[in-house]
């Protein structure tokens, strides 16, 4: 673990490989789990917000479960997420002809619809984050279904926090972002 600014990061952010490779797992983490993605109170509002300029872009399941339950839920943590469709699919999730899971908000981004991507959480996707009263904890969370993620990374040799670049910068700035990779210059050497 190392201190960057107000947050304490996982080294393993650093050393473990990872490129998402749909192709392989068809998005199963928008679809597998128990819980929806973890949400801030401020993405609860953006939720609410978009939803009209989402709604074409979702399955008409994920339509009902956003309506019955609302555009975030409290989950069973006490914390924000996005509610699920019976339990398992992100409300917000679509599919493609291949039968790949895809993200309704982020096709709504993608056609200019909207100006908000996704939800940081799904952005930052295998990196976790938690907030406590002074600090952020900055993670990497494997989960068996991304192995060929893992493998993809591996082979491509893309470490995790340049696999994440983009939202790590959304999340953290790019001065924090920079120093990241300062510390993954140390410790490559």
């Amino acid at each position: 673990m190392f201190q960057i600014g107000k947050t304490i990061v996982s080294e393993e952010i650093l050393e473990k490989d990872f490129v998402c490779n749909l192709s392989a797992c068809k998005g199963a983490c928008c679809i597998a789990g128990d819980a929806g993605a973890p949400l801030d109170q401020q993405e609860t509002e953006i939720l609410k917000d978009i939803y009209p300029k989402v709604k074409p872009f979702l399955r008409k399941e994920g339509i009902k479960a956003i309506e019955e339950q609302g555009t975030s839920i409290i989950g069973a943590d006490g914390e924000f997420e996005t509610p699920l469709i019976d339990g398992a699919d992100c409300a917000y999730v679509t599919f493609d002809n291949k039968g790949t899971a895809l993200c309704g908000i982020e096709e709504a981004y993608n056609q200019g619809d909207i100006d908000w991507k996704k939800p940081v959480s799904c952005h930052l996707y295998p990196v976790r984050t938690q907030d406590y009263s002074e600090f952020s904890a900055v993670n990497y969370h494997h989960w068996h279904i991304c192995d060929d993620a893992c493998t993809l990374g591996k082979e491509l040799q893309v470490p995790v926090y340049k696999f994440v670049k983009e939202a790590l910068i959304r999340k953290y700035g790019e001065d924090w972002y920079a120093e990241l990779e300062k510390v993954a210059e140390k410790i490559q050497k």
